[in-house]
């Protein structure tokens, strides 16, 4: 009886050991051909992804985050995206004879080259990724080199994954305009178009604080409320646009035809230096202000909307008026001892004057 027992204790073990490193730690019982899995994605240096049409896209791994076509700070949903993928998606099976020949040819016109670099830039895996299988459920992808293309798919997911290996910039394109901690700051200024009075300049100094501005305010207006300059500082932490809009056509001209609204200067204390023009947005018919006035905005120009132009006019993109609304102060706020904090407004003296 006991060696019965001991025998059953070793199949049991035996059992368990072919389970575990056999069975269910094989996720590519198909060998190097099927190989898309890079379950160590901290591994990856560097992703290199171009299609048939033509479009590059590279994305690095930098001390400062995952830098995009050498310039440009990477959108972190499409990036961990793609590295989910990476680390998840596995080779369901092999695509079958009867759509070898489709998938073969689809894949050789119209698919995403994929190179991954590992951190010393040794090239660690090229493969090809089509479109959805034949079957509706997984997507056709080839190792280079490899004469069988696989149906690759990631868990509790039936669609196309061709899609989590885009080309398109604006995709990969991080939308942040200003990124700055208020110890980053060493002065911000806003300068207003139509309303100069409203514009001021917020410093910080070796004692605290000063905010300049026509001397109308500055000069007639109680005194300075340090706080709120203080406070002014921290919001320029994740201020994102909506969309990016290079090479959209007649877009330059739209913009060069309407006013300008202001002017945004940031200098860190660093020396770094960052300019925005703003530009009015032509009510159209999106503008909720069609169907009622704003009491800011001036009924020809979108309520919800603006154009600005950043990186010496290299980037045209859509910024939203709320999330711009913060950074729109006036220079009375900063010293009327009548609003109560800055994020209210004063309701007898606005940036925009309905006048004009």
């Amino acid at each position: 009886m006991l060696k019965t027992s001991i025998y059953i204790s070793v199949l049991v073990i035996l059992g368990l050991g072919i389970y575990f490193f056999i069975i269910k730690d094989n996720d590519n019982p198909y060998g190097t051909e099927a190989g898309f899995t890079i379950k160590d994605t901290a591994s990856i240096g560097k992703i290199f992804l171009a299609s048939y049409d033509g479009d590059l896209i590279t994305l690095e791994r930098s001390k400062q985050g995952w830098i995009f076509n050498g310039k440009y700070k990477a959108l972190s949903p499409t990036l961990d995206m793609l590295l989910t993928t990476l680390a998840t998606q596995k080779a369901l099976y092999p695509v079958t004879k009867n759509a070898y020949d489709v998938a073969i040819k689809s894949l050789s016109t119209n698919s995403t080259k994929v190179e991954l670099y590992d951190l010393q830039g040794k090239k660690m895996r090229v493969f090809y990724v089509g479109h959805t299988a034949s079957t509706n459920s997984g997507t056709n992808m080839l190792i280079d080199g490899a004469k069988t293309p696989y149906v690759v798919q990631t868990p509790a997911f039936t669609g196309d994954l061709s899609t989590r290996y885009t080309t398109r910039w604006r995709d990969w394109r991080d939308r942040s305009v200003f990124n700055y901690t208020a110890d980053e700051i060493k002065s911000v200024s806003v300068q207003y178009e139509q309303n100069k009075i409203n514009s001021f300049v917020v410093s910080r100094t070796a004692t605290g604080y000063e905010v300049k501005g026509d001397p109308e305010v500055t000069t007639k207006i109680d005194t300075l409320h340090t706080t709120r300059a203080a406070l002014y500082l921290g919001y320029f932490k994740n201020i994102n646009c909506e969309g990016i809009m290079n090479g959209l056509q007649g877009l330059d001209t739209a913009i060069m035809t309407t006013e300008k609204m202001s002017a945004i200067d940031i200098e860190t204390v660093n020396g770094a230096k960052q300019h925005l023009d703003v530009y009015w947005m032509p009510i159209n018919r999106r503008s909720k202000n069609q169907s009622g006035s704003d009491v800011e905005i001036p009924d020809k120009y979108d309520s919800d909307r603006m154009f600005a132009i950043m990186n010496g006019g290299k980037d045209t993109i859509m910024i939203q008026t709320n999330t711009f609304r913060k950074i729109f102060r006036k220079a009375f706020q900063f010293y009327n001892k009548e609003v109560a904090a800055p994020n209210v407004p004063h309701p007898n003296n606005t940036i925009y004057s309905k006048k004009q």
